[in-house]
C-alpha cells in the first residue's frame, strides 16, 4: 500500500493566502498565526522603540523592522517568517519584499499557540540559517531566553535583568523599565 504524500507549499502559497490571513512556511509547511494579543503588542512596540533609538543615537548602520515584515531565510522558496523583531545589518539583504537571507537579529515574543514553534522549530531555523542572535521573550514567563549563536551560548533572563544584546556592544535592555 502506497503512503499519501504530504503537499509541500511555497512561497507562492503564501502570497495566495486571503487577505488578512497571516501565516509562515517552514520547510514546506504552512502554520497559521494567530492575532497577537494586546500584551504581545505592547512588547513588541516598545522593544522595536527601544532598539530603534539605540541605533540611531549611536549611528548605527543596521534597521530594525517589526511584524509584519517578510524574511526569507533561505535561497529556495520553502521559507518564510515574520518574526516579531528583525534587525538586518547586512543593506544588500533588504529588498522591496522584505529581507533575503537570515537577519542579524531576530527577537519573536512567546503567544500561547506559538511556544512550540519559538522554541523548537524557529530556534533550529534561524540557528542553521544563519542569524547571529535569537530572542525568546515569554511574559507568561517572565522570561527572556537569548541565543547568541555566534559565540554558541545561551542564557536566560528575567525581565528585570540588564539583557546584554550580543550583536552590539554596551547595549542592554531591561525589560522591566519598558511601558508594557
Amino acid at each position: 500500500m502506497a503512503l499519501a504524500q504530504e503537499k509541500i507549499y511555497t512561497i507562492a502559497d503564501i502570497y495566495a493566502l486571503p487577505d488578512g490571513e497571516r501565516a509562515e512556511l517552514i520547510d514546506g509547511q504552512i502554520y497559521y498565526m494567530a492575532p497577537p494579543s494586546r500584551k504581545h503588542q505592547d512588547i513588541a512596540g516598545e522593544l522595536f522603540t527601544t532598539i530603534k533609538e539605540f541605533i540611531k543615537s549611536n549611528d548605527g548602520s543596521c534597521r530594525p523592522y517589526i511584524a509584519p515584515f517578510a524574511v526569507f531565510l533561505n535561497e529556495n522558496d520553502k521559507n518564510y517568517v515574520e518574526p516579531d523583531i528583525s534587525v538586518i545589518c547586512d543593506p544588500r539583504k533588504l529588498h522591496d519584499n522584505g529581507c533575503i537571507g537570515a537577519p542579524d537579529w531576530i527577537i519573536e515574543i512567546v503567544s500561547p499557540s506559538s511556544r512550540p514553534m519559538d522554541y523548537y522549530k524557529k530556534l533550529f531555523k534561524y540557528r542553521t540559517a544563519g542569524v547571529r542572535e535569537y530572542w525568546i521573550v515569554d511574559h507568561e514567563r517572565n522570561l527572556v531566553t537569548v541565543y547568541d549563536f555566534q559565540n554558541d551560548s545561551a542564557a536566560n533572563y528575567t525581565f528585570t535583568d540588564n539583557i546584554p544584546v550580543n550583536i552590539y556592544h554596551g547595549f542592554y535592555i531591561n525589560l522591566s523599565k519598558l511601558d508594557i
